[in-house]
């Protein structure tokens, strides 16, 4: 992880249930006799999210719709650590604003940067109920609301256009785009997600566990093409903005991917970096470019 991140050990549960009491109810024991929570059931993980978000950032009555990504708060913190560090937030002595694109019903990148950095932050979605879920999530903080901007984005064609004001400026732009290529592709990796996280003394999951411990909306888990098409997609359209946008970034899931977006990165000339990200045995990689 990050240097910066604040999650570099095991979850210590007794001080998290001191800043939430109802994550009590879900620490159980491993077979090393250690806390732990099962992190195969969606509750669970809902209730830890809770947890450190209100214990390391402060943010109480954070919540998700049924059915929606409930995203790992230590990976995500360390996208933020790594885009302060791109534009070397430390030597910057100006507001920082940042975009969101797919911000998602959570919340958590714009919630991230505004109380790790004090950046000021849009986050912007296709989906009506996702902006509702965010725009619920900011109220309930003096900061977060002083802070975020949530906005709709109509045409799904488009990525930045219609959510990039004319005479706005943003340091950065970030994005966790959906890696599947198909709604089937999307499932299987979430049943196998969840067999390798399961508990081997009980039975196969089945579709209706994989739906209920692994949310997921069409748009936040697969479109067509999968994050290869949608990435080349978004730096194609990131070049009408390139007066207005300081670094363009994105995380890409699949190495295999990156062949593709760099041809795609090197045919508009474009200055590109790349950062290796690692949580435990999870690999992921941020690509940036700017013009």
């Amino acid at each position: 992880m990050h240097p910066r991140n604040l999650h570099h050990n095991s979850y210590d549960f007794k001080e998290l249930i001191k800043s939430y009491p109802q994550l009590n109810n879900f620490v159980i024991q491993n077979k090393y006799n250690l806390e732990t929570i099962d992190f195969s059931s969606y509750e669970s993980i809902l209730a830890l999210n809770k947890a450190l978000l209100l214990h390391y950032y402060k943010v109480a009555n954070w919540n998700i719709p049924a059915n929606y990504l409930c995203p790992p708060i230590p990976g995500r913190a360390d996208y933020i650590h790594y885009i302060a560090d791109l534009i070397n937030y430390e030597k910057s002595e100006k507001q920082i604003k940042g975009l969101d694109i797919g911000v998602g019903a959570n919340c958590i990148y714009p919630i991230l940067g505004t109380q790790i950095y004090n950046w000021q932050m849009v986050g912007a979605d296709i989906n009506e109920n996702a902006v509702l879920s965010a725009t619920n999530n900011i109220k309930t903080n003096e900061k977060l609301r002083s802070h975020i901007t949530i906005r709709h984005q109509k045409n799904h064609a488009n990525i930045f256009e219609g959510i990039i004001d004319k005479n706005e400026y943003y340091d950065f732009t970030m994005c966790n785009p959906p890696f599947h290529s198909s709604k089937e592709a999307a499932s299987k990796g979430t049943l196998r997600k969840l067999i390798n996280l399961h508990n081997s003394d009980k039975p196969r999951p089945t579709k209706k566990e994989i739906v209920l411990n692994f949310g997921g909306q069409a748009n936040e888990l697969w479109c067509n093409g999968g994050e290869a098409l949608f990435i080349k997609r978004m730096i194609k359209q990131s070049s009408s903005f390139k007066n207005q946008v300081g670094w363009f970034t994105s995380l890409v899931s699949k190495k295999e991917n990156l062949p593709k977006i760099y041809k795609q990165l090197d045919k508009l000339n474009t200055t590109r970096q790349t950062f290796l990200m690692e949580q435990g045995s999870k690999k992921s990689r941020l690509v940036a470019w700017k013009f």
